[in-house]
C-alpha cells in the first residue's frame, strides 16, 4: 500500500528548503512535529480539489473501505455530518425544487447534526427510542417505527441514525436501509465510533450493511491523530452525493487543513492493509474473554460492540462516575462515565498488559448491592418553534429551576451523541428539568423573549 502523503512530507521535511511560506513556525518549534506540518506548497496537493498525493491516498482508503468515494476530513466526523446533510438537501431539491426538506433522525444525534440542520434550515422529525428505560445515549429504532414515520413525512429527504452509539449499541442498519429505500430516501449513518467495523470478519461497516453515506471518525478506533475522519459514499447513493461531495466538505471545512492529520490518515492505510484484520480479530477475542471473566465476577455489560466495554456500574453497586474515578486512581482512564455506565474503548494498540491492568483493577473493586435508582422516564417535550428560529434568537443561560416553561435555545447535552431531554425550539418541562438534574446539568440556555423574531 502506497503512502504518497507521508512520502512527500518526509522528503520536504528532510530537504534544505528555506520556508518562506506558512505556517509561521517554519518547520521548527517546541513540540517536535513542526517539520511535518505544511501548507499547500507545490506538490502537497489540495484537500478540497485533490489532483495528486491526496487523491492517490484517498483512493487507497476508498479501496480499503469498499466505497464508491472516500474523502478525508481533518476536522473529525463533525465536518462529515454537516456535509452529509448538505448533500441530502441537494438531492431532495433536485427532485423537488423549492420545497422544504425534512430529515428523520434518531434522537441520539451529535450536536453537529443540530448545527447543520439550523445552518441549512432543515426541518427535523425526531425518531424517539421506543424501548423502556431512558438512557442518555441509547436510541433503538425498529424498522416498523421508521416505516410509520416515513409515511407521516411526505417531505422526507433522508433518514439519519447514529450507530454504534456511545454505549456500544448498534442499530439494525440493513432493515433500516431497506425501509428508507422503499420510500426512495437515502440512509445517512453517523458511524463515528465504528471505522474499525469494516475490518471485522464479516464486515459490519455501515456501507456494507446498506447505508448510502456515512462518516467514520478514524481517530476514535483506528491509529490516527485526533481530527482524522472519513466521509464514505456508497454506489447506491444519489449521483449528486459524489458530484458535489468536495463542495460539501469545503463548505464546512477550514481552508487550512492539517497536514499532520492528513499524514496520519495516509499512514493508516498501510496499517489497515497489512495485517490489521488479524490484529483486530485477536484483540476482539481478548476483549471478549476479558468480558466473560469479569462477568463471572459479577460485572454486567451493555451493548454488542466487540471493541467496547460498557460497564453497568449501578448493577455492581456504584455510579459510573465512581467506577471511572476508581479506575483512574489505578492508572486506567475511561472514555466516558455518567451516573449509570462507565465506557472503555480498547483497540489493537492496547497491549495485553493494558487489558491485564484493567482486569486487575476491576477485579479488586469490592462488589456492593446494586443501586436501584435510574434516570426519570423520558417524556417528549412540546414543539414550540423550528430549530433554526430558536438557535438564531437572543438567549441567556438560567438555572434549571428558572428554565421550566421556557423555550430551549441550545442543547441540554452536547457530547456524546445523546437523547437530549430538550433541543432548541422545544418547551422545557419539569420532566426535562428532572432528567437534567439527574445528569448533573445545572443550567440551560433559554430564549430571551418567548415568541420573538429570529435575529
Amino acid at each position: 500500500m502506497t503512502t504518497p502523503i507521508c512520502d512527500f512530507i518526509d522528503r520536504y521535511a528532510g530537504s534544505a528548503r528555506v520556508r518562506m511560506h506558512m505556517p509561521g513556525h517554519k518547520g521548527a518549534g517546541l513540540t517536535g512535529c513542526e517539520a511535518w506540518d505544511l501548507t499547500e506548497v507545490g506538490g502537497a496537493d489540495s484537500l478540497y480539489d485533490p489532483q495528486g498525493i491526496i487523491q492517490e491516498s484517498e483512493g487507497n482508503a476508498r479501496g480499503l473501505f469498499g466505497a464508491a468515494a472516500t474523502l478525508y476530513s481533518t476536522e473529525g466526523s463533525s465536518q462529515c455530518i454537516r456535509a452529509m446533510l448538505y448533500l441530502c438537501a441537494l438531492a431532495f431539491w433536485e427532485k423537488r425544487p423549492g420545497e422544504r426538506p425534512t430529515i428523520l433522525a434518531g434522537r441520539n444525534a451529535h450536536k453537529a447534526f443540530l448545527s447543520a440542520c439550523a445552518l441549512l434550515d432543515l426541518d427535523v422529525a425526531w425518531l424517539f427510542p421506543e424501548s423502556g428505560g431512558y438512557s442518555l445515549c441509547r436510541c433503538d429504532i425498529p424498522p416498523g417505527q421508521l416505516e410509520e414515520a416515513l409515511g407521516r413525512a411526505p417531505q422526507a429527504a433522508g433518514v439519519y441514525v447514529t450507530s454504534p452509539d456511545y454505549l456500544g449499541n448498534t442499530a439494525g442498519i440493513p432493515a433500516l436501509a431497506q425501509a428508507a429505500r422503499r420510500r426512495g430516501v437515502p440512509l445517512l449513518v453517523d458511524q463515528a465510533h465504528g471505522a474499525y467495523r469494516r475490518f471485522l470478519s464479516p464486515s459490519l461497516h455501515a456501507l456494507d450493511q446498506g447505508a448510502d453515506i456515512c462518516c467514520d471518525s478514524a481517530h476514535k478506533t483506528l491509529p490516527v491523530l485526533t481530527g482524522g475522519a472519513y466521509l464514505h459514499i456508497a454506489p447506491s447513493a444519489p449521483p449528486v452525493f459524489r458530484a458535489r461531495a468536495r463542495e460539501a466538505m469545503a463548505l464546512f471545512g477550514s481552508t487550512s487543513p492539517s497536514y499532520l492529520i492528513l499524514r496520519s490518515l495516509d499512514r493508516a492505510n498501510r496499517v489497515l492493509a497489512e495485517g490489521y484484520p488479524e490484529r483486530l480479530a485477536e484483540t476482539a477475542g481478548r476483549v471478549g474473554a476479558l468480558r466473560r471473566r469479569l462477568g463471572g465476577r459479577g460485572w454486567r455489560f451493555l451493548g454488542d460492540e466487540p471493541l467496547k466495554l460498557t460497564l453497568d456500574a449501578k448493577g455492581y453497586g456504584y455510579t459510573g462516575g465512581q467506577v471511572g474515578a476508581y479506575l483512574e486512581s489505578q492508572g486506567v482512564v475511561c472514555e466516558y462515565a455518567d451516573p449509570d455506565y462507565t465506557v472503555l474503548m480498547p483497540t489493537p494498540e492496547n497491549t495485553e498488559g493494558d487489558l491485564s491492568r484493567l482486569e486487575a483493577a476491576l477485579s479488586a473493586l469490592e462488589r456492593r448491592p446494586p443501586l436501584p435508582t435510574g434516570p426519570p422516564p423520558f417524556q417528549r417535550p412540546a414543539f414550540v418553534m423550528p430549530l433554526r428560529r430558536a438557535l438564531f434568537q437572543a438567549s441567556r443561560r438560567v438555572p434549571i429551576g428558572e428554565a421550566v416553561g421556557r423555550t430551549a435555545a441550545s442543547l441540554a447535552v452536547s457530547c456524546p451523541p445523546a437523547v437530549s431531554p430538550v433541543v432548541p425550539g422545544e418547551r422545557i418541562s419539569e420532566n426535562t428539568a428532572d432528567i437534567c438534574r439527574y445528569y448533573g446539568i445545572g443550567q440551560l440556555q433559554v430564549l430571551e423573549r418567548e415568541g420573538g423574531a429570529a435575529l
